[in-house]
């Protein structure tokens, strides 16, 4: 059985990814792994990379699925993948960074009041009209789960991130999920993935930023037909 290993958004924790992997568990998928990053330790892409690949599963084939913020985890692993990694789900993300014009602002976030941003103006940008009172609550939690220099490293290293030159190396079947609502990725982030990458096609969906959270059980059926799908190709026919 092919397994799905999970790579959160920007918080690290995988306290917003629960539900979806309860739903994929549902959905047919026996094991569903979601790995946390450091809360205390601020890393860049390349740290949380090698972070990400020591917690990758071991002895059976798997899906790596990176949303957001860990997009570019994901590409960097699948560009280089271990012998047992067979597929790929890019959510809502990207190679390059979101908005590329505000690079150069990314050594401000050291400054950044994270614990004082306004829940609405999150809710806002990444749930929209899909915000519920539960889904709030969990955003702030996982987000004050968190360190504040821990956040503000992240942001910086997404406002800088380039991984597009690892597209081309990436030959294994990939299925990008793109949210048709999203007020904090650029439309050509999704493009870009599915131009630089041989074998991806692209599903999109009628949701916000943060579209595991808010079509849990569409996307969570998506994703694990994609995942039988490859397990299917990987099983040899019997032998007449």
């Amino acid at each position: 059985m092919t397994a799905l290993c999970l790579l959160p958004g920007l918080d690290g924790t995988t306290r917003m990814l629960v539900a979806f992997a309860d739903a994929v568990r549902a959905a047919g998928i026996g094991r569903v792994d979601a790995i946390a990053y450091p809360v205390e330790r601020a890393l860049g892409y390349a740290e949380l990379e090698t972070c990400a690949r020591a917690a990758l599963p071991r002895g059976t084939p798997f899906v790596l699925l990176g949303e957001s913020f860990s997009g570019p985890v994901a590409i960097r692993i699948a560009a280089d993948p271990p012998p047992n990694l067979v597929g790929l789900v890019l959510s809502t993300t990207f190679a390059r960074a979101p908005v590329p014009l505000l690079s150069p602002l990314a050594k401000f976030t050291r400054f950044a009041p994270v614990r004082a941003l306004p829940t609405a103006a999150l809710s806002f940008a990444l749930l929209g009209r899909w915000s519920t009172r539960a889904l709030r609550r969990d955003l702030r939690a996982a987000l004050d789960d968190v360190a504040p220099d821990v956040l503000r490293t992240r942001a910086a290293a997404a406002m800088r991130v380039d991984a597009g030159d690892r597209l081309p190396h990436i030959q294994l079947p990939t299925l990008v999920l793109r949210a048709k609502h999203d007020r904090l990725l650029r439309p050509g982030a999704s493009r870009q993935l599915l131009s630089g990458i041989a074998h991806a096609r692209q599903i999109a969906f009628d949701g916000p930023h943060l579209l595991l959270q808010t079509q849990v059980e569409a996307c969570a059926r998506t994703v694990a037909a994609f995942v039988r799908e490859i397990c299917h190709d990987l099983t040899p026919p019997a032998a007449s």
